[in-house]
């Protein structure tokens, strides 16, 4: 890969890392799908309004179907199960169990996209569990094994095989879209498709001001900036490469919330975090991947 691959992976790691820390802030005040649902609204908005100024032609009538499906299982489905499990786990557990995504995606894109499973990859992948788990061990999750921890736990394992599969999608179905248009109209579509069920849950409250910020934070920079480097690394790097990134994004997570929560980095959180940045070196080492229009 090129230094700005790296460099951008890194930025999206620390993006992503830190849209943990809003997505728990902010779902015991609205709710699993308010926070959710409003997250999506606001950053495929803000994304439109950019590609009208600057006059970039979305394409809806020709892709719309396409945007619709990516924008739910990119962008919807994981969003809602992190924004449920964010009421019971910690953000560091979050983006630990999203540390799954690459395996998911090495295995689908061996199946789909005939990338072939490396032993490289395969060792790196399977180091890179390793180093999620010895960081899991720093205790973030400390309540106990119960029914709604467990569904968490479901719910935050089928988000990270939703981000995989719709990479996969992408690379078979969406070559010819740019990465703008699929980060503005995709989330746009999810949101407006989900904008209904909003009013089957009643937000957990109480409201607070810090709450508008956090959710511009999460919606803005975590949702359309994010996005709009997501879809370019996919288009120019591949799926499995750009998955990669949530090996990272545990690390950006634990330095956010020692910085603005406190919490400690022990020696094993360290060691860990020594693995995964090992094991996102070997998964990223010479593999061939085709590439899509970006802008």
């Amino acid at each position: 890969m090129k230094p700005i691959h790296w460099i951008s992976l890194i930025i999206l790691a620390t993006i992503s890392g830190s849209s943990f820390i809003f997505t728990r802030a902010l779902a015991p005040v609205l709710g699993a799908i308010g926070t959710a649902d409003l997250r999506l609204l606001l950053a495929g908005l803000s994304l439109i309004i950019y590609a009208t100024i600057i006059q970039f032609d979305l394409q809806w009538r020709q892709s719309w179907s396409l945007y619709l499906s990516i924008g739910i299982a990119n962008s919807g489905l994981p969003f809602l199960f992190y924004s449920f499990a964010a009421l019971e786990l910690p953000a560091a557990y979050l983006a630990i169990i999203n540390a799954s995504s690459p395996l998911f995606g090495a295995l689908f894109s061996a199946i789909w996209l005939e990338d072939r499973l490396t032993s490289n990859k395969l060792i790196g992948l399977l180091m890179g569990m390793v180093g999620v788990g010895l960081v899991s061990y720093n205790g973030a999750m400390d309540r106990g094994l119960n029914v709604a921890v467990i569904l968490s736990i479901v719910a935050c394992v089928a988000a990270a095989a939703c981000y995989a599969l719709s990479g996969v999608f992408i690379k078979k179905k969406a070559k010819h879209i740019k990465p703008l248009a699929l980060a503005a109209c995709s989330q746009l579509a999810a949101g407006i498709l989900m904008a209904p069920l909003m009013g089957i849950e009643v937000p957990p409250g109480p409201f607070h001001w810090t709450a508008v910020f956090q959710l511009l934070a999460l919606s803005l920079l975590c949702s359309a900036v994010a996005y709009l480097i997501y879809f370019r690394l996919m288009a120019e790097i591949g799926p499995t490469r750009t998955l990669t990134v949530t090996f990272l994004s545990p690390i950006a997570a634990l330095v956010v919330a020692r910085i603005f929560l406190g919490e400690a980095i022990k020696l094993q959180m360290i060691t860990g975090m020594v693995i995964i940045a090992a094991a996102t070196l070997l998964v990223n080492r010479s593999s061939n991947s085709a590439t899509i229009p970006s802008k």
